[in-house]
C-alpha cells in the first residue's frame, strides 16, 4: 500500500493488539476532545465556538502532523490531508460541533482498521510463540538446560514426552508420534523414528527422543515460514498497485473538485458561501479513499495468513492473485502424483510360499523393486531368512541360494519356461505400466511379481476437486507413454509421457498460450518447469524444497492442498471485488447526495468509516470461514496397493 493509504497507522502499530496501538491513543484523544468541547458548550454557550474550535484542532493534530510528514516526503495528497482540510475548514463556517465528532469517527475507523490488520497477522505472532525459550541438551553425557537461542548445529537435544522441540533436527535415537499441526497443518500426530526429520515447534508424544540439531532457532522452519509470510504480506499485488496509482491522482482531483464546488456556485450563481463551502467539505470527506485503498491489501494479507495457517506458503500477493486465474494444472508424475517408489501390486502363482525365498534373495539389494518386494513380504508377516551366493545378472535380474534351492528373479525376456496363459497375464500387467519379475526355483517357473509406482491415495480426489473447479489437469512425465497413461487414466486426467526436461518447458510454454498454468512438482528436479509456469507449486512435505522453491510451497505433502489453494485464491479474489464495489459504490452515492446538500459532515465520515470497517471485516471473513477440503477428509497422502 502506498503512504497515501496508510491511514495514520504504521506497520508496527498494525501488528500490535487493539489495546496497545497508536490508533487507540488517537481515538481516546479525539473522544476526550469531543466530550470536553460539548461539555464546555453546554455550560458556557457563549464560548461554544471556541470550545469546538480547540477540541477539533487538538483532536485532528495527529492527522495534521502525519499529513505534514508525508508532504515533506513529497506526498502532499494523503488521506490525512483531506481530513485535516475538512475539519479545519469547518471551523470558520460555524460547523465546529460536527468537526470535532468527525475526527472521533475517523479515528475510530483508523482504530478498527489497525485491529483488522493485526488480526490478519495474528498467525505470524502465534508462530513466534511456538519455539520454547529453553532446551535440554546432552553435554558429554550430562543433561544441561540452555537458552534455545544458544543451540548450535550438531548439539543433541533431549526431548521428553510432551516437550516442544526448540530446533529443527534429525532423530538419532528413539521413536514417538509428534504433533506438527502448528507447522504443517497436519491434524493427526505423525509417527517419527530414528533418522526422521523433525521441526521446531512440534510437540513430542509419549516417547523420549535424542535429536541432533540440524538448524538453529533463527533458521528453523518456523522462523523461515514467519519471514516468508511477512514478506509476502508486505508485497504489493497487481490490483493493489493499480489502486495505489489510482489514488495518487484521485486525491488531488478530489481537492480540486471540492474547491470548485466551494467557489463556482457563489461566484457564478450567487450561492451562499457558507452553504457551498460546507458542501465542498462534505465532498472532501466523502472522497477520502480509505476503504478503496484498503480493499485489496486487507484481502491479500488475510488470504496469505489463512494459507499459512493450513501449511500453504504463498510467496507474494501477485502469486495469490494469479492462482485465482489458473485454468490448467500440470503435474509431475513421480513423487507428486505417485508415492515416489514402487510397491508390489500383484503376486501371481498357485502357491506363493516362494515369496519368502524371493525376499531372502532381494533383502540385501538396494534396488527400488527389491525394497518393494521385501516390504511386501514384511507386510504379510513373512520371516525373511538369509540367502547365499547372491549374484546380479546384468540386465536380466538376480539369483541366489535359499535353503539349498536356487532362486532366480528374472525379467520376462530372460526367463524360460513361461506358458501361454502366464505370458498373457504378464503382458496384461506390462500394459498397465507395471514392472514384472518372473520367479524360478531350481529352474522351474513358480509365478511372477508385478510392481509399480502407484498413485497416492489422495490423487484421485484432488484431481476430481480441480475438475470441479473447471481446471484442466494433465500429467507431464519422463516415463514412457504407456506407464504415464496407466497412472493418469484412473485419475481422470490426460497424460503426456516420454518428455525430456526441455520438452516439458516447451509444453508449458504452449499451455500458457491457452490459459495461466499451474505446475505442481516435488521441487527436487522440477525447478525449471516450476519457474517456467505461470505459478509453480512445490510439494515438499515440510522440507526446504517446499519453502524455497516455486511461488507456492506446501508444508504438508498432500495433493488435496492443491485445490484448496485454488479455492482460497478465488475466495480472496471475490473478496477484493466485493470490497472495491462497496467502496466505490458508497462513494458515488454519497458524493451525489453531498453536491445536492442531502448529507452532512457527520454522515459523510460515517459512510467513509463504515465502508472501511466493511472491507476489513469482509477480508477477515476469509480467515474465519475458509475450511480446506484436506482438513475435512481422512484420506491419507500416501497409500498402499
Amino acid at each position: 500500500m502506498s503512504d497515501s493509504g496508510r491511514h495514520g497507522h504504521t506497520a508496527q502499530s498494525a501488528s500490535r493488539t487493539l489495546f496497545e496501538s497508536d490508533g487507540l491513543r488517537t481515538f481516546a484523544l479525539a473522544c476526550l476532545c469531543a466530550a470536553a468541547a460539548y461539555s464546555a458548550a453546554r455550560f458556557f454557550p457563549e464560548y461554544a465556538g471556541i470550545a469546538y474550535g480547540l477540541g477539533s484542532s487538538i483532536a485532528v493534530m495527529p492527522f495534521a502532523l502525519s499529513a505534514a510528514r508525508k508532504a515533506m516526503r513529497r506526498q502532499p495528497f494523503s488521506i490525512e490531508t483531506l481530513v485535516t482540510i475538512a475539519v479545519l475548514g469547518a471551523l470558520p463556517i460555524g460547523a465546529g460541533a460536527e468537526a470535532v465528532v468527525v475526527v472521533a469517527l475517523f479515528s475510530l475507523g483508523e482504530l478498527l482498521e489497525g485491529f483488522a490488520a493485526a488480526r490478519a497477522s495474528s498467525g505470524l505472532r502465534a508462530l513466534a510463540k511456538l519455539l520454547p525459550s529453553q532446551a535440554v541438551i546432552d553435554d558429554n553425557g550430562t543433561r544441561k538446560t540452555i537458552d534455545a537461542a544458544d543451540l548450535r548445529l550438531g548439539m543433541i537435544l533431549l526431548v521428553s514426552a510432551g516437550d516442544r522441540l526448540a530446533a529443527d533436527g534429525r532423530i538419532v535415537a528413539g521413536s514417538s508420534e509428534l504433533d506438527e499441526a502448528a507447522i504443517t497443518g497436519e491434524s493427526l500426530p505423525v509417527s517419527k523414528t530414528e533418522g526422521s526429520d523433525v521441526f521446531a515447534g512440534s510437540i513430542n508424544g509419549d516417547g523420549s527422543l535424542r535429536v541432533e540439531v540440524t538448524k538453529d532457532s533463527a533458521n528453523s522452519v518456523v522462523a523461515r515460514i514467519g519471514d516468508l509470510v511477512a514478506e509476502a504480506q508486505a508485497t504489493t499485488a497487481p490490483t493493489a498497485r493499480f489502486i495505489d496509482s489510482f489514488s495518487s491522482w484521485y486525491t488531488p482531483a478530489a481537492i480540486v473538485i471540492a474547491a470548485l464546488i466551494a467557489i463556482v456556485p457563489p461566484l457564478a450563481f450567487g450561492g451562499v458561501w457558507s452553504v457551498w463551502i460546507y458542501r465542498a467539505l462534505t465532498v472532501l470527506l466523502i472522497a477520502c479513499p480509505c476503504a478503496l485503498v484498503l480493499s485489496t491489501p486487507a484481502a491479500i494479507a488475510t488470504g496469505i495468513a489463512t494459507a499459512a495457517r493450513y501449511g500453504i506458503l504463498i510467496k507474494s500477493g501477485a502469486a495469490l492473485e494469479m492462482l485465482g486465474r489458473i485454468g490448467i494444472a500440470a503435474f509431475d508424475k513421480t513423487g507428486t502424483l505417485t508415492l515416489g517408489h514402487p510397491v508390489v501390486t500383484d503376486v501371481d502363482g498357485e502357491n506363493v510360499d516362494w515369496l519368502q525365498q524371493v525376499a531372502a534373495v532381494e533383502s540385501g539389494l538396494s534396488h527400488p523393486v527389491a525394497r518393494a518386494i521385501v516390504a511386501e513380504a514384511q507386510k504379510r508377516g513373512i520371516v525373511i531368512s538369509a540367502a547365499s551366493d547372491v549374484r546380479v545378472r546384468q540386465g536380466e535380474g538376480v539369483e541366489g541360494i535359499v535353503d539349498g534351492q536356487r532362486v532366480a528373479i528374472l525379467s520376462p525376456r530372460a526367463a524360460t519356461g513361461i506358458d501361454g496363459a502366464m505370458a498373457a497375464r504378464i503382458d496384461a500387467r506390462e500394459r498397465e505400466g507395471k514392472t514384472v519379475a518372473v520367479v524360478l526355483v531350481n529352474g522351474q517357473v513358480m509365478g511372477f511379481l508385478a510392481s509399480r509406482d502407484e498413485a497416492r491415495a489422495d490423487a484421485a480426489p484432488a484431481i476430481a476437486a480441480l475438475t470441479s473447479l473447471r481446471i484442466r489437469t494433465l500429467m507431464l512425465s519422463g516415463d514412457n507413454q504407456r506407464t504415464a497413461e496407466a497412472i493418469a487414466s484412473p485419475l481422470g486426467m490426460q497424460a503426456e509421457g516420454e518428455l525430456m526436461p526441455a520438452d516439458k518447458l516447451a509444453r508449458i510454454d504452449a499451455l500458457k498460450a491457452e490459459a495461466p498454468v499451474l505446475m505442481v512438482g516435488d521441487g527436487v528436479n522440477d525447478a525449471p518447469a516450476l519457474a517456467k509456469a505461470s505459478i509453480g507449486l512445490a510439494m515438499g512435505g515440510g522440507t526446504d524444497v517446499a519453502i524455497e522453491t516455486a511461488d507456492v510451497g506446501l508444508m504438508r505433502d498432500r495433493l488435496l492442498a492443491v485445490p484448496d489453494t485454488i479455492r482460497l485464491a478465488r475466495s480472496t479474489h471475490r473478496t477484493i471485488v466485493v470490497n472495491i464495489v462497496i467502496a466505490v459504490g458508497l462513494k458515488l452515492v454519497f458524493l451525489v447526495l453531498a453536491v445536492f446538500g442531502m448529507t452532512n459532515l457527520w454522515t459523510a465520515i460515517i459512510a467513509d468509516t463504515g465502508a472501511t470497517i466493511f472491507v476489513t471485516l469482509n477480508a477477515l471473513l476469509l480467515f474465519w470461514t475458509f475450511k480446506p477440503q484436506s482438513e475435512t477428509t481422512s484420506t491419507p497422502a500416501t497409500g498402499g496397493t
